[in-house]
């Protein structure tokens, strides 16, 4: 007789829906599907192995009104074992971690989607919008497809009734970001960017829709100003891979940079899908910047060609081997090696933290690079390796000399690789 397993793995089990309203359904794309999705992590609510013991076929089905965020929790199984002792609580385990007020009613869930629908608006001020064509629907094309629009709201524990929204959307740390944790609500200095979809139904009604969210920490910078930290940074997986990413990043970054008294954007122990959106954003956005990258390389480029650094291109005839044009060619403050003040004085203008600024230089130089120049990779080499030294310092400085150039050398050509990696996304 075969032995039943009693053991349910408690991301599978866990069932996700961002639920809208009929008439919001109605003017959905095709390929837009807001249900039934799952979450990356369950370890914080459900422990460390991510098992749910007791049950075969369970499923937690956890929905959430898409604007408002009212939810709704159901428990159900083919089985459940006798032992009452052994068996995991699921609904008791999870009900910890959202707020009381849920439903459990399947009719009045629904009834308050249709009404909160039309009631629910986004608490905070409007700080950035954008829009994007709709999804579409079979067969139709982009010219009968409608703009959607997008809008990111600022808000603090002082938005009235911020807080109560605040811990129904939590909960999407806990299961998308690794060791993500809840924040006290007794702390002000925190500030947060909600992003949601602003969506017409067919009379017209525009309603809002979740999208993600990123919490970011305001502390002290000797001597006047403040230091604004991103601490948590969401986007739900129906709403990944579209950009909306990076539409919230930079929109936390310009709030920064445009706020007088924020000396500089940092980014607390970064995941790597999330390093990766910065440093393409951060690229793009220095690209961008002509006095940038004028006084940075000279008269070797002039424009941002979809991401790609470019040389003037001239008609002018070719001089032979060894003779002078009577041009002086201009390498610009970023080198290699890199024009130090120089380089600090960008930084502290565009507000970006030390060790991401020197990445970027590091990778814009490279972008740049001719690779015949020796001499020149040579120079980029060493402003290279002497961060990673300073970086690194405390475990290079035990080692061997041998060993430790070896480490370097070793780290630099690793590095390399991830840098050229980037590159290629800005193409």
């Amino acid at each position: 007789m075969a032995t039943v397993d009693w053991t349910a793995d408690a991301n599978e089990a866990l069932t996700l829906s961002l639920v809208r309203a009929e008439e919001d359904k109605q003017i959905l794309g095709g390929e837009e599907t807001y249900e039934e999705f799952h979450p990356t992590f369950t370890y914080p609510i459900y422990g460390e192995d991510e098992k749910i013991y007791g049950y075969q076929d369970l499923v937690i089905d956890l929905r959430f009104a898409s604007g408002s965020l009212a939810q709704y929790l159901s428990v159900r199984h083919a089985k459940k074992l006798d032992a009452s002792t052994t068996v995991d609580n699921v609904e008791g385990i999870l009900k910890e971690f959202i707020p009381p007020d849920y439903d459990t009613d399947e009719a009045a869930f629904l009834t308050r989607v249709q009404e909160d629908a039309v009631s629910f608006k986004p608490i905070g001020d409007v700080v950035h919008t954008y829009t994007r064509l709709a999804p579409s629907t079979s067969g139709s094309g982009s010219a009968t497809r409608e703009e959607v629009e997008y809008e990111v709201y600022h808000a603090t524990w002082n938005d009235p009734g911020f807080r109560e929204y605040h811990r129904r959307m939590q909960i999407f740390i806990l299961l998308y970001i690794e060791a993500g944790s809840y924040i006290s609500e007794d702390d002000d200095a925190w500030h947060f960017f909600v992003l949601y979809e602003k969506r017409k139904r067919h009379n017209g009604t525009k309603t809002y829709h979740f999208i993600g969210y990123s919490s970011v920490y305001k502390f002290y910078c000797f001597p006047e100003k403040h230091r604004l930290r991103l601490s948590q940074f969401v986007i739900l997986p129906p709403y990944q891979h579209q950009g909306h990413g990076s539409e919230l990043y930079k929109t936390i970054y310009n709030y920064a940079l445009l706020t007088p008294l924020i000396s500089e954007l940092t980014v607390e122990d970064p995941a790597e899908a999330f390093e990766d959106l910065r440093d393409r954003n951060d690229l793009r956005m220095l690209l961008d910047n002509e006095n940038f990258m004028q006084e940075g390389f000279g008269n070797e480029t002039v424009s941002h060609g979809g991401g790609k650094v470019q040389k003037r291109k001239t008609r002018a005839r070719a001089n032979p081997m060894g003779v002078s044009s009577g041009m002086v060619k201009v390498t610009g403050k970023m080198g290699p090696p890199i024009d130090k003040v120089w380089s600090e004085s960008f930084r502290t203008q565009l507000k970006m933290a030390g060790r991401q600024w020197q990445r970027l230089m590091e990778m814009l130089i490279l972008k740049h690079l001719n690779p015949t120049d020796v001499q020149a990779a040579k120079a980029y080499r060493l402003q290279v390796k002497e961060r990673l030294y300073r970086f690194n310092f405390e475990i290079l400085a035990q080692l061997e000399k041998e060993e430790r150039l070896e480490k370097l050398e070793e780290t630099f050509q690793s590095l390399r690789e991830d840098y050229l990696r980037i590159l290629e996304m800005i193409k």
